[in-house]
């Protein structure tokens, strides 16, 4: 087909919270924006989206199912013929103690980590054709060892998800080293205590504000910064 004309960016577990909004805004700035999330979950919140006036597509995607990502560069080539900004949003937190079985660790890790790596490889000869590929990679201060080091995570401090995201920004770090010298930035990003399922009520941001880190990373111009933790501008300890 011929190549799409606006940005297009695959947003993963986007069928609500920070993916969703995360698409919303980019589809605002103008990409097209392809929803990911597993069971036909995105179909609806496309629909929501298409219905705002953006240009929203939904796919399967289980981030833990090999043929799922498989299947996403074909999805891609056919619909838009270009991959232009790839945000890895989906994770989950299965632990909420210090007593983590193995189990729930490999669940964690194959979720907020092998996931978003084999995604990425997936993907990544579309977004090596972009003329500015963009890789955010959705992590967490509780993924930062000085912050954990310094006390900062109190009871959120768990095994699994906090080891699950120090993996993920030096994944961040690997990929942005091995892609140096190209078109593409990859960096991770920190969205703050935010309303959703998994920071409650009590949160200090909207759903709104906790996207628009990632928000910026994806839009980055040619001179911004890559191989980064931010939230927001600000540049993070790992």
């Amino acid at each position: 087909m011929e190549k799409h004309v606006k940005k297009v960016a695959l947003i993963t577990g986007a069928n609500k919270g920070l993916g969703l909004e995360i698409a919303r805004q980019l589809g605002q700035q103008g990409l097209a924006v392809v929803l990911a999330a597993r069971h036909g979950k995105a179909n609806a919140p496309a629909a929501e989206l298409r219905a705002q006036g953006l240009d929203a597509r939904a796919v399967e995607l289980d981030v833990t199912n090999a043929a799922d990502i498989a299947a996403l560069p074909t999805f891609l080539e056919e619909h838009f013929g270009r991959l232009d900004v790839l945000v890895n949003n989906a994770g989950v937190q299965l632990d909420t103690g210090f007593d983590v079985s193995p189990d729930t660790l490999r669940q964690t890790y194959e979720a907020n980590v092998v996931g978003p790596y084999a995604i990425t490889q997936a993907l990544l000869p579309l977004l090596r054709q972009a003329p500015a590929g963009r890789i955010v990679n959705q992590s967490s201060i509780l993924g930062s060892l000085t912050a954990i080091s310094q006390g900062q995570g109190g009871s959120w401090a768990t095994p699994g998800y906090t080891s699950s995201k120090a993996a993920l920004n030096m994944l961040t770090v690997v990929l942005a080293q091995h892609l140096a010298g190209t078109s593409i930035k990859v960096n991770a990003a920190h969205p703050g205590w935010v309303q959703t399922d998994l920071g409650g009520a009590e949160a200090p941001l909207s759903v709104a504000e906790g996207a628009q880190t990632a928000v910026r990373l994806a839009l980055l111009p040619a001179d911004g910064p890559t191989g980064g933790y931010f939230h927001n501008a600000e540049h993070l300890p790992w």
